[in-house]
C-alpha cells in the first residue's frame, strides 16, 4: 500500500511540474501584464472597489508544488470570488419538468414549473422573486424540497444555492480533496478533485468532484449533491458550471440539475430534469450619475420650416413612441431583455422579408428585440416586437420564426397598438421584481383573432409560402406537449400560445401540415430549450449558437421542448472576444480564445 501511495503522489508531482513550468513560461514580470486568472497576494487580496467592479486582478502567486499547495490555492481563489459577486445581483432562472416513463420516447415532461428571480450574494444567498409562487404553504428552505401533506414542493432557492461547493466553509478542515485526474473541459486544462465531507463536517456539505483550471487554479465545474439532509428536505444532485467572462474570474453560469430512475422495478419519489441560469452580473455596478461629468450640451435653435406643433396624428405617433421607448429602457434596466446584437439582426431580416413581400408601408421601422426568459412568449408595443429566448430555442427553421414574427407584424399593421399608457414616466417607477405585475402587453380575443388570420395573409405572399408545412408541423407538437407544458407555455407580458392544454395561436397552419411522426427520424418539428441562444451572463448579449449538427438515430434523441443538460465548451477570456462596451481591464496578450457556449443537443 505504502509503495502504491508513493508512486501516486510521485506521479501527482510530475504532472504538476509539468504544468506549473507551461504556466512558468506564460508568465510576466511587469505588474501592468497581468494574466487573466491570476491569484493575488495575500497581501494584495484587497481590491478597492472600483477595481473589483472592472475585473482587475493582481499578479500571479508562484506556482504550487504539491497537491496541498495547489489545495490552499483553490480555496483561496474561492474565498476570492464570493468576495467578488459579494455586491452583486445576478437574475436567476430555472425551468424544471417532472417526468413521466414513455414506452416509446422514454422520460417525457409529466409538468413543469417556473421560478424567476434575483440572488443577493451579499451575506449568504439569498433570493427575491419576480413571480409569486401560488402555493402559499412553501416554507423558505435553503436547498431542495420538503415534505408536506404527502406533496414534494421544489424550492427555488435550492437550485440558486448551487453555484458554489460551500459558501462559508469551504475548506481543509470541512473536506477531504482527492486528486482523480487531469482533463480537459473544451480548450481548458484542468485538474479533477473529489470533494467529501470530513465526519463532524454537519449537514449540507458538497459531496462530488470539481474541475480545477490549471493556470490560476479556479473552480471551473462542480458536480455532485449535498450530503446528511434532514427528515423533511431532499438535496438535489446538479452539474454547475463557470466561464471565465472577464479577466481573473470564472463565474456562475449554468447549473443542470436531474433526479429519477426509470430502470425496470424502479420507484421514483420524485424525477425531474432542470435548468438554472444567471445573468446580469454586471446590471447594477455601474455608476450612471458619473457619466454626466462627461456630458457637453450646446444651445442650437432649430428654424427649419418643419419645426412646428405636431398634428394630431403625428402627436399620437409620437406619444406611441414614447411610451414604446419608456418600455424598451425599462425592461432592460430589469435584465429582462437583451441588449441589441445580432440575434435582433436575424430577427429583423425575417420581418423585412414578410413586409417587402406584402408591400407594408409604415410611418417608421418596426424593430425586434429578444426577451432573456425562458416561457415561450412574443408580444408587441408600439413598434416593437419582442420574441423571447427561450421560443428562439425551440423553432426548427426559419419559417417557424416568420409565422410568430408575422402574427407580431399583424398587430402592428391593424394598429392594434398597446402600450400608450406608458408613456407616462412614473408608470416606469417600480422596482425589477414588480416587472411582471406592473407591465403587460395582452390583446383582447378579437384582435388576436384578426392578427392570425392577417399574419397567415402574409405568410402566403412571402418567401415562406410553399414551405409552411414545418410551421404546421410546430403548432402540431407544440399541442401535443401543451397539457403537460404549462409553466413554459405561460406567457408573462403577452398573450399565451396556448391556453388550458390548447394552442390557441396560428392553428389553420396546423390542420394543412402533414402528420406528426416520431419515428420519422427527419421529420423535426420542434428542438429542445437551449438549441438556438447561447447568452451571456456577464454583459447580458444573446448569439446565436454555432456548431456541427448531431445526427438523430431514434425518436427519443428528437427531445421536442425539453431540458437537457448544459456542456459548454470552455476557454479562457480573450479581449478580442469582448464586447467594446465592457468596462474590464485587458488580460495579457497570451489569453487564448473566445468566450464559452454551450453546446447544443441538435
Amino acid at each position: 500500500m505504502r509503495k502504491v501511495m508513493s508512486t501516486l503522489n510521485w506521479m501527482i508531482l510530475a504532472l504538476l511540474a509539468l504544468t506549473m513550468t507551461a504556466v512558468a513560461q506564460q508568465s510576466v514580470s511587469s505588474p501592468q501584464n497581468l494574466q487573466p486568472g491570476s491569484a493575488p497576494r495575500p497581501e494584495q487580496r484587497t481590491a478597492k472597489p472600483s477595481q473589483a467592479r472592472s475585473g482587475q486582478v493582481t499578479p500571479n502567486l508562484a506556482p504550487p508544488t504539491s497537491t496541498d499547495l495547489i489545495v490552499d490555492r483553490v480555496v483561496m481563489r474561492e474565498k476570492d470570488l464570493i468576495k467578488f459577486l459579494s455586491p452583486r445581483t445576478p437574475i436567476v432562472e430555472t425551468y424544471l419538468q417532472n417526468l413521466t416513463q414513455d414506452p416509446q420516447l422514454g422520460p417525457i415532461p409529466r409538468n413543469d414549473r417556473y421560478f424567476l428571480g434575483r440572488m443577493d450574494l451579499s451575506e449568504s444567498i439569498g433570493r427575491s422573486d419576480y413571480l409569486q409562487d401560488k402555493d402559499e404553504g412553501m416554507e423558505k428552505r435553503l436547498l431542495g424540497g420538503i415534505t408536506k401533506r404527502f406533496k414534494f414542493q421544489y424550492q427555488p432557492l435550492g437550485f440558486s444555492w448551487m453555484i458554489f461547493a460551500d459558501r462559508n466553509e469551504f475548506d481543509r478542515q470541512h473536506y477531504n480533496f482527492h486528486y482523480a485526474r487531469r482533463e480537459f473541459l473544451g480548450d481548458v486544462r484542468c485538474l479533477v478533485f473529489d470533494l467529501t465531507p470530513k465526519k463532524d463536517a454537519g449537514r449540507g456539505r458538497f459531496l462530488g468532484r470539481i474541475w480545477i483550471e490549471d493556470q490560476d487554479f479556479n473552480i471551473v465545474r462542480l458536480n455532485g449533491t449535498y450530503a446528511r439532509a434532514s427528515h423533511n428536505s431532499y438535496y438535489y444532485h446538479m452539474d454547475s458550471w463557470r466561464l471565465n467572462l472577464i479577466p481573473g474570474y470564472w463565474v456562475p453560469a449554468y447549473i443542470y440539475s436531474e433526479e429519477g430512475d426509470f430502470t425496470a422495478g424502479a420507484k421514483n419519489k420524485i424525477a425531474f430534469k432542470a435548468q438554472t441560469r444567471m445573468w446580469g452580473y454586471n446590471l447594477k455596478m455601474g455608476t450612471p450619475n458619473d457619466e454626466l461629468t462627461n456630458i457637453w450640451v450646446d444651445a442650437v435653435n432649430d428654424n427649419t420650416p418643419t419645426a412646428q406643433d405636431a398634428t394630431p396624428l403625428a402627436a399620437e405617433r409620437a406619444w406611441q413612441r414614447q411610451a414604446e421607448d419608456n418600455v424598451i429602457e425599462r425592461l432592460e434596466r430589469a435584465g429582462l431583455l437583451a441588449p441589441e446584437g445580432d440575434v435582433d439582426k436575424i430577427l429583423q431580416t425575417v420581418v423585412n422579408n414578410l413586409e417587402i413581400t406584402n408591400n407594408v408601408e409604415l410611418p417608421r421601422p418596426v424593430r425586434t428585440r429578444v426577451l432573456m426568459t425562458s416561457p415561450l412568449e412574443t408580444f408587441s408595443v408600439g413598434n416593437t416586437i419582442v420574441v423571447s429566448r427561450g421560443l428562439i430555442d425551440v423553432l426548427p427553421d426559419e419559417v417557424s420564426l416568420a409565422m410568430l414574427l408575422s402574427h407580431e407584424l399583424a398587430h402592428i399593421v391593424l394598429g392594434h397598438n398597446l402600450g400608450s399608457q406608458y408613456a407616462f414616466n412614473d408608470r416606469m417607477l417600480f422596482s425589477d421584481e414588480g416587472t411582471y405585475q406592473n407591465l403587460g402587453f395582452k390583446h383582447i380575443p378579437e384582435e388576436e383573432a384578426a392578427a392570425d388570420k392577417k399574419a397567415i395573409e402574409m405568410l402566403k405572399a412571402s418567401p415562406y409560402a410553399e414551405k409552411l408545412d414545418s410551421a404546421g408541423l410546430f403548432i402540431k407538437a407544440l399541442q401535443m406537449r401543451a397539457p403537460q407544458l404549462s409553466a413554459l407555455l405561460q406567457a408573462h407580458l403577452g398573450n399565451n400560445i396556448a391556453e388550458n392544454g390548447r394552442v390557441k395561436r396560428m392553428t389553420q397552419l396546423a390542420n394543412s401540415a402533414p402528420a406528426l411522426d416520431w419515428n420519422k427520424l427527419d421529420q423535426i418539428a420542434a428542438l429542445p430549450l437551449g438549441g438556438r441562444v447561447k447568452l451571456n451572463p456577464w454583459d447580458d448579449r444573446v448569439e446565436i449558437v454555432k456548431a456541427q449538427p448531431v445526427a438523430i438515430t431514434s425518436a427519443r434523441d428528437k427531445m421536442p421542448f425539453e431540458v437537457t443538460p448544459f456542456f459548454p465548451r470552455l476557454s479562457r477570456y480573450s479581449v478580442a472576444s469582448a464586447p467594446a462596451a465592457t468596462t474590464v481591464a485587458a488580460p495579457t496578450p497570451t489569453a487564448t480564445t473566445a468566450n464559452a457556449s454551450p453546446t447544443p443537443t441538435k
